[in-house]
């Protein structure tokens, strides 16, 4: 881990070329923090953008189960640090970021925080952070696990070490069968584990959202059809720029929002806009869209639910290349039909349970996109009929949250 760290700083300035916030508080990525942290509390990790979005619903959970204790949330990119600031600035103690995995960065953090329990997101194995928190009898949990099969056989390449952090790990709250049955093989104990299901299922609509989706149908769709792709990733947004030209011949007011993933690749998606002769606008302008506007590239974070809401179909990215997806159950939660590609291995689970319900719509290119499109555009029933299949699984799978709380309870009760 030490002799990887250049690697690491090169690589922070080399993301930092398109997104200047990487160059930005190095010092507490080794447990340097400018400002006292309040200390004795929860430490939530959500490593990256989605997982923080994942772990919203759980913080304001907790902080209306235990007002008095303490949360302070992590992250390691600049974009989840940026959505927990901006939903929480005045809400939760502190946002930044968790140390490398060193044994002196983890001790400084581990020292100056305290946390009475350590939350982390998903899946991150962090030995040194794991080792420390065992030995000063500090719960480390596992929300929301996962554990992909891809990531099992690696892990399996090191069965003697990993099963010593397994060891060492307080509670593994697990999606389903199939990643409990994979963290058990890599040596936990029946006793550390419970499957919980999948927090992503859990979403909630709060009225302030409500009201600032109809203000937008308003302001700014007034009587068109959008549709939205989102999350979208290097090698899609060509291929769904192409699919809204061959849409506009059939649908001249037809208005497309297009949401790249990563914040850095925002200016090549505008020059690819204007390179396909579409007129666009960006969110960030503030600029209300007008008729002639074809295309709203979608250029803030933390905004994707409120885009779907104005929408009447949603493409989610990631999926189109060998990506892996992103999450349908948002676009789910609006009641709006789904259209995903072939590649989801990262929601397999959700996308599976969408698929049996025929709530979600797999595309392989740009043709049977346009096809899906025109479909659910010219077919006002087929289209309500896929956007209730896709909610209703939403609302079938809810439950994780509740479970999880019943779960943590053991460890904070005393706080209530």
């Amino acid at each position: 881990m030490y002799i990887a760290q250049p690697i690491i700083w090169i690589r922070l300035l080399w993301r930092s070329r398109r997104t200047p916030l990487y160059r930005k508080r190095w010092l507490e990525r080794y447990g340097f923090y400018q400002k006292p942290i309040k200390s004795d509390g929860i430490v939530l990790h959500a490593v990256s953008l989605g997982e923080t979005l994942t772990a919203i619903p759980l913080i304001h959970a907790l902080q209306q189960r235990y007002p008095k204790i303490t949360i302070t949330l992590t992250a390691m990119t600049p974009t989840g640090i940026e959505l927990a600031q901006s939903k929480f600035s005045h809400n939760i103690i502190h946002c930044g970021y968790l140390p490398y995995d060193l044994p002196g960065s983890m001790k400084r953090f581990i020292n100056q925080i305290r946390p009475r329990l350590v939350i982390v997101m998903e899946t991150e194995l962090w030995p040194n952070l794991i080792n420390i928190l065992y030995q000063r009898n500090i719960p480390f949990i596992i929300a929301n696990a996962r554990l992909s099969f891809r990531s099992f056989i690696g892990y399996k390449k090191f069965s003697s070490f990993v099963s010593l952090i397994m060891e060492r790990i307080a509670l593994i709250a697990a999606q389903n069968k199939e990643d409990a049955s994979r963290f058990l093989k890599l040596g936990l104990k029946k006793n550390q584990l419970f499957i919980t299901g999948n927090l992503k299922f859990d979403i909630a609509m709060t009225q302030d959202l409500l009201n600032k989706i109809s203000f937008l149908k308003k302001t700014w769709i007034k009587k068109r059809q959008v549709w939205i792709a989102s999350s979208t990733h290097a090698g899609e947004e060509i291929l769904l720029l192409q699919a809204h030209k061959h849409l506009l011949t059939k649908f001249p007011n037809l208005l497309m929002i297009l949401a790249p993933r990563h914040p850095e690749r925002f200016i090549n998606v505008k020059n690819m806009t204007e390179q396909a002769g579409l007129s666009y606008i960006m969110r960030s302008s503030g600029i209300t869209p007008s008729k002639k506007t074809q295309v709203i590239i979608n250029d803030t974070i933390g905004e994707l639910m409120l885009l779907y809401g104005i929408s009447d179909i949603a493409f989610v990215g990631g999926s189109l290349v060998n990506h892996g997806g992103h999450n349908p159950l948002e676009p789910a939660a609006h009641s709006i039909p789904l259209i995903m590609g072939p590649y989801t291995f990262n929601f397999h689970d959700i996308c599976v349970k969408l698929h049996e319900s025929n709530g979600l719509i797999t595309v392989t290119d740009t043709e049977s996109l346009v096809k899906a499109v025109i479909m659910l555009l010219t077919n006002q029933q087929c289209r309500l009929n896929y956007g209730y299949r896709a909610i209703k699984v939403l609302k079938h799978n809810q439950g994780a949250l509740q479970q999880l709380l019943y779960l943590l309870d053991n460890y904070l009760l005393i706080e209530r």
